[in-house]
């Protein structure tokens, strides 16, 4: 009978131990590789206030490049001009966040993103529900084809058919807290009044934001991208679905965000009596579907196609939320007066429920 010396079994155990530990390995990186391209990680990531990187190509002309060309314009008059800081793809390069001066200009820049992020801890008396302004203008509104501030703050005063005149910056922002921000569900049932410091800092925040942006100029990625009209009717029943797959794991199946524990919106609602009201842009089906298609879901923007776009945008925006504060009569009377022509479902019936009469406090 042949017998097996303990050294070469204590060394078959070890190599036995070694492969295991390899093939383990080999396992868990598979499985994380295939996870990191996903976008799940990114996702998550980003959910949790983390910035990913990325791989970014060089830009077009920097801001550095920019600031070296302004230094030489004013040493000598014939330099060239400098010109709009841009990156690889195109767009507008905004300033750092770490360029922001300590002075008393740049205490004003940082108030301003403060309350751009932090809308309803910073101005909690006219917020009247659990938004920011940084929900829908991403990135702290630094971000491409999600209605940047670089790109609003140069634009005004311009005509704006909601209001049928001339719109000041401060009047821009001022809508914003009345139909975004919902004001009329807030402690106050107003926007900050007219001269607010509020205003100030926000459009101080928009001009830092700004330095290197021709005014007047539409910048490529400074609006909502514009969607072709879909191939099929949108569907807010196909757009159910679409919204399961892919808006669910971040904002409930139910649609009402998540909150964390302090009370940080960590995703905003996207229906019911914590969301935008009947007012705001992106209640319109074709400004939500821009949006949606050019960002969502957070970090994979333009994963869904043109037609899903639209479909979950028009679920979304079939479901209810609170009254436009413009309403003085019935549904159909403003759904005439200030929603004719839109790509909305207010003032419709849709399965047997008339679109636009609003939702109660407890969200019913």
């Amino acid at each position: 009978m042949e017998t097996t010396e303990p050294g070469m079994t204590s060394r078959m155990s070890s190599r036995k131990r070694a492969a295991l530990a390899v093939l383990l390995g080999g396992c868990i990186f598979a499985a994380g590789y295939a996870l990191l391209h996903t976008g799940v990680v990114e996702q998550l990531y980003s959910a949790l206030g983390g910035k990913t990187p990325g791989t970014q190509a060089a830009p077009i002309y920097s801001r550095a490049q920019m600031e070296e060309d302004r230094k030489k314009l004013q040493n000598d008059p014939r330099s060239d001009r400098p010109r709009t800081p841009v990156d690889a793809q195109g767009f507008y390069i905004p300033p750092s966040e770490a360029s922001i001066p300590k002075n008393a200009y740049g205490d004003a820049v940082r108030r301003g993103r403060a309350i751009f992020t932090e809308t309803g801890l910073r101005v909690k008396d006219h917020v009247g529900n659990a938004l920011a302004c940084a929900n829908c203008h991403l990135d702290a509104g630094r971000r491409h084809d999600s209605a940047p501030m670089w790109g609003a703050y140069g634009a005004y005063p311009a005509f704006r058919a909601k209001t049928g005149a001339i719109s000041t910056l401060e009047d821009r922002i001022m809508g914003c807290f009345t139909y975004s921000m919902n004001a009329q569900g807030s402690s106050s049932g107003s926007p900050p009044a007219a001269g607010s410091d509020v205003y100030r800092d926000l459009m101080t925040y928009m001009a830092w934001m700004a330095n290197g942006a021709p005014a007047g100029e539409k910048l490529p990625g400074a609006l909502y991208p514009k969607l072709p009209k879909p191939a099929l009717a949108y569907d807010p029943k196909r757009g159910a679905t679409v919204y399961q797959q892919n808006c669910a794991l971040c904002h409930g199946s139910q649609g009402q965000g998540r909150t964390e524990a302090d009370g940080t919106v960590r995703f905003p609602p996207l229906w019911g009596a914590q969301s935008y009201n009947w007012g705001a842009g992106m209640a319109r089906i074709d400004t939500a579907a821009g949006f949606i298609k050019a960002n969502m879901p957070l970090g994979k923007p333009n994963s869904l196609s043109d037609q899903d776009a639209w479909d979950v945008a028009a679920y979304i925006n079939s479901r209810e939320r609170p009254k436009d504060p413009r309403q003085t009569g019935t549904v159909a009377q403003a759904a005439e007066k200030d929603h004719a022509g839109e790509q909305s479902y207010y003032g419709k019936m849709l399965e047997g429920r008339l679109i636009g009469v609003g939702t109660s406090a407890s969200g019913g």
